[in-house]
């Protein structure tokens, strides 16, 4: 039976701790691993893609498999066609299926029907890719994962959603700070709070998104403006713990959601972050592969 990485919440703690150690090995030797040799892996994307494309088909090449890139306008799903016929027809060609897409539900039929491994590159609800690449990217700076403290500052969305899951199963502290109408929902025991000055205090590490993410752009006025106080700078780093960092998703806009003396300087890890998507997804697929 397959194995699927729809939410991160697939993975036990031990799970993660192990494959945060295989993505640490894979960037040393990144061609040493060939477990998709002679094998090809669907990427399905309905959702433009700069960071998740490029990391996803260069990791599917350097272990050794071909990344059959599938953007849905051509594709039958744009017809009519069922995500449950879709899996079942692509399971018969291929060794994983990775999604990006918007409803959670199509992603939850297509792995309900196929026979290997299905990823979530992307949904509404979450980008539990990106919180493997985030851990991957403490465990470098920090030496550590377990009992470090996470402050996300903005929206309450996918990220912050993965974050809070990944993170919980990691040992690491996630603080999610949200003006009302951004709020996430409580999920894996994150703690919640309005106050972004509150949220920095102890953390060793100051996460953020864009303000408006695709299909946001009707409200994007009211958006910037409830959260222009969640803004990461210089002066919200200094309310974090000495040596914190800061992180972000990306793509950025310098000015809006993080400074752009922070988003260039000496005190982030974001671009580190956005290498080790490749290393984490790596880690990932040979996990999701062998066990299928």
């Amino acid at each position: 039976m397959a194995r699927h990485f729809l939410t991160g919440a697939e993975l036990s703690s031990e799970e993660l701790a192990a494959l945060i150690d295989r993505a640490l090995e894979m960037k040393r030797a990144p061609l040493a691993a060939r477990p998709l040799e002679g094998r090809a892996v669907a990427l399905v994307f309905q959702k433009p893609s700069t960071r998740t494309r490029v990391s996803f088909e260069a990791g599917v090449f350097e272990l050794g498999g071909h990344p059959l890139v599938l953007r849905t306008d051509e594709m039958q799903l744009s017809r009519g066609e069922s995500p449950r016929d879709t899996a079942l027809v692509l399971s018969r060609h291929v060794a994983a299926i990775g999604v990006r897409t918007g409803p959670d539900e199509m992603l939850a039929e297509l792995a309900a029907h196929a026979s290997v491994p299905v990823v979530n590159m992307l949904t509404a609800g979450h980008h539990p890719c990106q919180a493997l690449a985030d851990l991957l990217t403490l465990r470098e700076a920090f030496g550590r994962l377990e009992g470090l403290r996470l402050a996300y500052v903005g929206d309450g969305n996918n990220v912050a959603r993965s974050l809070a899951i990944l993170g919980a199963l990691a040992g690491v502290q996630v603080v999610v700070s949200s003006p009302p109408g951004y709020r996430l929902e409580p999920v894996a025991g994150a703690e919640l709070v309005e106050d972004p000055a509150e949220a920095v205090a102890g953390a060793n590490a100051v996460y953020t998104d864009v303000w408006v993410s695709m299909g946001d752009e009707a409200t994007a006025d009211e958006r910037r403006s409830a959260l222009a106080p969640y803004r990461i700078d210089d002066a919200l780093l200094d309310r974090a713990a000495p040596g914190a960092i800061a992180l972000h998703c990306l793509p950025a806009h310098p000015g809006e959601e993080i400074s752009a003396e922070v988003l260039y300087g000496d005190r982030q890890r974001i671009w580190d972050e956005a290498e080790n998507r490749r290393h984490a997804q790596k880690a990932l697929l040979e996990l999701l592969v062998s066990a299928s």
